[in-house]
């Protein structure tokens, strides 16, 4: 019997070499499926991070670009306004009274289309009666009733000139 078991030893030999071959092939390939995966898996995160990172790039680039044409709109829009300015002197003269004042009018355009009606400042600059009155301001604007204000609370600019009609 030892020579029977030794020759179907030597016959199943091949087989087992062959599997246990075939096993170590498996798991030696196993392992290398294993390292490409990670590899990989390690390329995709580092794409990941790479778009995230162009992605938060690119919603800056798009934020700044809005407003930057937000920003110029705004300009060429503002650059549409202007304002028209006029003064003339106006004399009235009643019986007991003579009275000049300087009239500005201002006027607010967007390109050739008024957007307000002319309005009117006007300033008391000599008036001939038998008593001096204090300095006033009339503001008056197209329409409306006749606002008096004192004359030391007009602002700078709106001491400044225009053109003349």
């Amino acid at each position: 019997m030892d020579g029977a078991l030794a020759t179907y030893g030597w016959m199943f030999l091949p087989f087992v070499v062959a599997a246990g071959s075939g096993l170590l092939a498996a798991f030696i390939m196993q392992a290398r499926m294993e390292v490409a995966l990670a590899r990989q898996r390690e390329g995709l995160v580092e794409i990941r991070g790479l778009l995230a990172s162009q992605r938060r790039a690119m919603d800056e680039r798009v934020r700044a670009t809005e407003e930057t044409v937000r920003r110029k709109a705004l300009d060429e829009f503002m650059a549409d306004i202007r304002v028209e300015e006029r003064h003339y002197v106006k004399e009235s003269t009643s019986l007991f009274l003579s009275q000049r004042s300087l009239v500005f009018q201002e006027r607010v355009y967007f390109r050739n289309i008024p957007l307000t009606d002319w309005v009117e400042r006007e300033y008391a600059v000599a008036e001939g009666s038998w008593g001096k009155a204090l300095p006033e301001t009339r503001v008056r604007q197209a329409g409306d009733a006749l606002v008096r204000q004192p004359a030391g609370l007009l602002s700078h600019h709106q001491h400044a000139g225009g053109n003349d009609e």
